[in-house]
């Protein structure tokens, strides 16, 4: 637990730019409570701490997003997930954390279900489907905070630059060290890019955005 502490305390210091610390920061047009830090950063903490020493896969993505990790407070992991409203398709809250029970952070007036990631859906869904034991994968990203667009404001995302995912790397330098992953698989070719400046063995698959579902499912499956 202690470890995990710490290493949520280090991601208090995103880099200066157009970027969101959910751990850290409140979204005042769109968040719900005025702990809604606190609440992202007891999701982030639960989530790890169920995967400590069993993680045979460490998925790493390009960076948060708004539908994402902004408001759940994990990467690749929206709201909805969080709050059952993807059971249909296999995805149920207790997949997760069980350890606390999971909590929204979005106003209920900007999205009635809470928020709801594509991305996310496709990942979790395939490896749930696949038979991977959820808490035998961690997911992360290059850069774990949230860029987003200054002239669209908090619910947009963006590409991020170098400089930026120079910070996220000592983020994933700290994590691959408390989680030790057997397997390290990086979620397109951003994610790739910045896993090779570590010089340590990972393999590659296909980001399921724009049209690359198909793709990702079978690569990872390829790679099981």
């Amino acid at each position: 637990m202690k470890d995990i502490d710490h290493f949520i305390e280090s991601l208090h210091n995103a880099p200066e730019s157009n970027i969101f610390n959910p751990w850290w920061q409140r979204d005042e047009l769109h968040d719900d409570y005025s702990n809604s830090p606190e609440i992202r950063r007891n999701h982030l903490k639960f989530y790890l701490q169920e995967r400590l020493g069993k993680c045979r896969y460490l998925l790493v993505g390009e960076a948060l997003g708004y539908q994402g990790g902004h408001f759940s407070g994990i990467a690749m992991t929206s709201e909805r997930m969080l709050l059952g409203h993807l059971s249909d398709k296999g995805i149920r809250p207790e997949h997760i954390f069980t350890t606390i029970g999971p909590m929204r952070t979005s106003r209920e007036d900007v999205r009635k279900d809470g928020f709801s990631e594509p991305t996310a859906t496709i990942v979790w869904g395939h490896l749930l489907r696949a038979g991977i034991d959820p808490f035998s994968f961690t997911i992360w990203n290059a850069l774990p905070w949230h860029p987003y667009q200054a002239s669209k404001g908090m619910l947009s995302n963006r590409t991020p630059v170098e400089r930026e995912f120079e910070a996220g790397l000592q983020c994933l330098q700290r994590l691959l060290k408390l989680m030790e992953p057997e397997k390290i698989v990086a979620v397109g070719e951003k994610s790739a890019l910045q896993l090779e400046k570590l010089h340590i063995e990972f393999f590659k698959v296909r980001h399921p955005a724009n049209g690359g579902a198909v793709k990702f499912r079978d690569q990872f499956t390829a790679l099981m």
